[in-house]
Parts: structure tokens; sequence; C-alpha cells
């Protein structure tokens, strides 16, 4: 009874419902998106097992380990007793100049339908120390014993399994290569040992390290010199630079990118960081330094290394650019309906609401086709493929919807305008708001301007008369 009395509101509420049964279907594209995300994650982390994760360079540093033992006098009298207390601690000296040079190669893994960017790092590093002094023992307690092991000259790695070649040079003398660091807080990477007689003098010490790895996600590096120097180049085009310094300059293009990172220790806490024992920071943590002031040799609330460098991620993933689209499949949907609306008004149609589910139904499966034909295909391709699939079978439905061949041309071609706007939306990623706003604006002046001479009381009564 009330569907005769007020027809137009009964068809906008049949539409109403139409839309939330697409919403749930939007959503379920939703659901299949992140599940496919969630499978390239586990392919990442399985290259990632398997070959190397992501790397982070601290070093090279020169580290010496030292005992020293001393005798306590406890009790008194027949109770009186001698016991030997003994303290370790690792002295470490930073250079005073770190320049590298280096170059990340992308190197594409595949599991299954899934590609994983690894990288290839073909690095050179310079340092040079001015002397020994900083690996100069000292007693803390008079008439104690102390001793040192032989310094050592080391290079930590975020992820060893990743070193396919590694040389070291000391002033000029190839040195044997050693697996491990020496040091307890950074054990994964590589040492050589120095000369014993090194450690204290007022010598100068050259290091030359050539150092071939290979990673996954991030590279970072440490500035633990007192002067850093970094040139980075790779071939990806997509770099997203963090750490707690970004590049003093830096070119990026379609072909890769070269950045150059410059800092001194006034700049920098790593030096400090590096001699109270602590390990690196991740590129997104965001304040490495404030336990660092807190630290005891009570507790384990040392800071950390701070760190700089490169995340190799994919900003056109075509899952991640299909999630994007996805969220605008509403808004999608909603302009459609509007414009046939529109049509159905001022041509005076009779378009019924299941008409609507079917139109919304064939945009609704757009969004899954793009999703399914991106794992095979480029996401162009596959764009061009599922839009123009969508927009041959609605001009053809459209043609019987708005009974007129032209009119479903027409309808054909702004369903394919649409289409043409949503992919400039993924691609567009800073000016989005700006483009989605126009075309929401220009599509509502486009209905008002259709509609401005339609008597909206005289066509409720024209629809409850034919009811």
């Amino acid at each position: 009874m009330a569907a005769r009395r007020f027809p137009i509101l009964a068809k906008l509420a049949a539409i109403g419902a139409v839309l939330i049964g697409l919403v749930l279907a939007l959503h379920a594209v939703s659901d299949v998106v992140a599940e496919r995300q969630g499978r390239l994650r586990e392919a990442e982390a399985s290259v990632a097992a398997s070959l190397a994760g992501s790397q982070t360079l601290v070093g090279p540093l020169v580290a010496r380990e030292c005992v020293e033992t001393w005798d306590v006098v406890q009790g008194e009298g027949k109770d009186r007793k001698t016991l030997a207390e003994r303290r370790s601690r690792t002295l470490v000296g930073v250079p005073a100049t770190l320049e590298v040079t280096a170059d990340a190669a992308i190197e594409p893994r595949h599991r299954g339908i899934y590609v994983v960017h690894a990288y290839a790092l073909k690095s050179r590093l310079v340092a040079t120390w001015n002397d020994g002094l900083a690996l100069q023992a000292e007693r803390e307690h008079a008439g104690s014993r102390l001793e040192c092991d032989p310094p050592s000259l080391f290079v930590a790695l975020g992820d060893a399994r990743g070193v396919r070649q590694a040389s070291v040079v000391i002033d000029g003398a190839p040195a044997p290569v050693l697996a491990g660091t020496t040091h307890g807080s950074q054990p994964r990477g590589f040492h050589v040992a120095l000369a014993p007689a090194w450690a204290g003098a007022r010598a100068p010490l050259r290091a030359e390290i050539a150092l071939d790895l290979a990673g996954t996600g991030e590279l970072a590096f440490a500035p633990v010199a007192e002067r850093t120097l970094v040139t980075l180049a790779s071939d990806w085009p997509h770099p997203s630079f963090g750490g707690r310094f970004l590049p003093a300059d830096r070119e990026v293009g379609e072909q890769g990118f070269r950045a150059r990172w410059q800092l001194n220790a006034l700049a920098t806490t790593a030096p400090q960081a590096v001699r109270a024992g602590a390990r690196p920071c991740a590129l997104g943590d965001a304040d490495p330094e404030g336990p660092l002031a807190t630290a005891d040799a009570n507790t384990d609330r040392r800071g950390c290394i701070e760190t700089f460098g490169v995340a190799f991620f994919d900003p056109i993933s075509p899952y991640a650019l299909a999630d994007r689209a996805t969220k605008y499949g509403l808004l999608f949907i909603a302009l459609t309906f509007a414009g046939v609306g529109g049509v159905e008004v001022v041509r005076r149609l009779r378009v019924h609401p299941v008409q609507y589910g079917l139109v919304g139904a064939a945009l609704a499966i757009f969004f899954l086709l793009l999703v399914s034909l991106s794992e095979h295909v480029p996401f162009g391709a596959a764009y061009a493929t599922a839009a123009a699939a969508c927009t041959l079978l609605l001009t053809f439905y459209g043609a019987f919807v708005l009974r007129a061949r032209r009119a479903g041309a027409l309808f054909g071609a702004g369903v394919g305008l649409l289409y043409g706007v949503l992919y400039a939306l993924l691609q567009l990623e800073q000016t989005a708001l700006l483009l989605g706003s126009l075309v929401l604006f220009a599509t509502l002046a486009a209905l008002m301007v259709a509609t401005r001479h339609i008597d909206w009381y005289a066509l409720a009564e024209r629809a409850r008369a034919a009811t």
C-alpha cells in the first residue's frame, strides 16, 4: 500500500537495498585483496628466510676484549678470606673517516605467482683511524691484573647469510676474513685480526673493504665515524628513504636513484651508542637516543645506534592498487546509479531495481577481475582488460535498459570515462583527492543542469497514477 502511495520513495528504498548488497560484495572483494596481500607477505618472508633479510651495515669498527681481575679481602681474623673479582669490557674505536660507495641491483625472486624484490649490493668501504689509543686499556683497581685479547676490525651486518664476498685490505696488505664479529651485542658479520702492537699506539690505520651482500626489504647504514660519507645508487625507481637522516642530495628517476648522505659526529649519537654496546635501530625507530641517556650498568635499556637508508618497497604493487581501487568502488557505483537515475527521469523511463542491481553487480565484478588478472599480467593491462570487458557488457545491457542503442552507447561511454578517472586516481596519489572532488562536483552539476526544468511534484503524481 505504501509503495503505491509513495512510489518514488519505495523505489529509492529498493535501490538503497541494492546498494547495501553491493557494499557487502565490495567488502568481500576487499577481503580477497587482503588475503592475497597476506600471501605476498608470506612469500616475502619465505625469500628472506632462504636468502637474507633486511641488511644494516655497522662499521668497520676496531675492538678489543679486556678482562681486569683484582683481589678483594672479606671478613676479619679467622674469617678473613681473599676473593678474586673480575670485570670484562669491550673497548671499541670508531673511525675518524668512513666513506662508503655502494650500488644495489634489484634481483626479483619468485614464489609461485608472487614476485619478491631482493637486492644485490656491491660496496666499497674505506675507513681510517688516527691512532689506536681508543683500545688502550686502563686499570680501574690498583694492583689488578689486566689481560686483553688482540685487537680486531669487524663489520656487523643485519643478516650474515647474505654475504657473497668480502675482502679486507689493512694498510695496503690483504688480511684473512673470519666469520663473526667477536662483539657480543652484534655477533653477525665478519672480522679480521689486527697487529697486537697497534692497540694503544699512535699510528694511523687504513682499512679498505669490498663487500658483496644480498638482502631483502631494507638497506641501512650506521654513521659510526667522526665523519661519514655514504653514496648509494640503485636501479630501483621507487626508493623510500628512512631512518634518522635523509640524504643530503638525491636523484630519482625511472631508471633508478642515486643518494648521498654526509654526517659528522656532532649530528649523531651513533659513535656513543656503539661504544655503549647498543644494537642498530630499525629504519622506523622514532626516538633511538631517549633510552641511551638512562643507560646504566644494571639495566639493559640501552639506546639503539642511529641508522639511515632506504626501503625497496613497491608503491605500484597490484594488490595495493587494487585495494585503493576497491575503496573507490562504492563511489563508482553511486555515480553510475546517479547517471542511470538522471536518464530515467529525463527520458521518463522506468528502470527496475533488479536492473540497477545487475548494473551494480557488473561494476563490483570489475574489481574482482582486476585483482585476479593483475596476478598474471601487468596492472595496466589487467585494468584495461577488466574495464573493457565490463564497459562492453554494460553498453550492451544499457541499450536494452534505456531502450535505445544510442542511449546504451552513451551509457557505456560514461562508464568508460569513469574507469579512466578511477585509473587516474590510482596513479596520482598526491592529487587524488582534488581529482575525486572535481569529478563529484562535475557529476552533481550535470545532474542539476539536466533536471533543472523537471517538476518533481508532477513527476511524483504521474508515478502514483501509473501505479
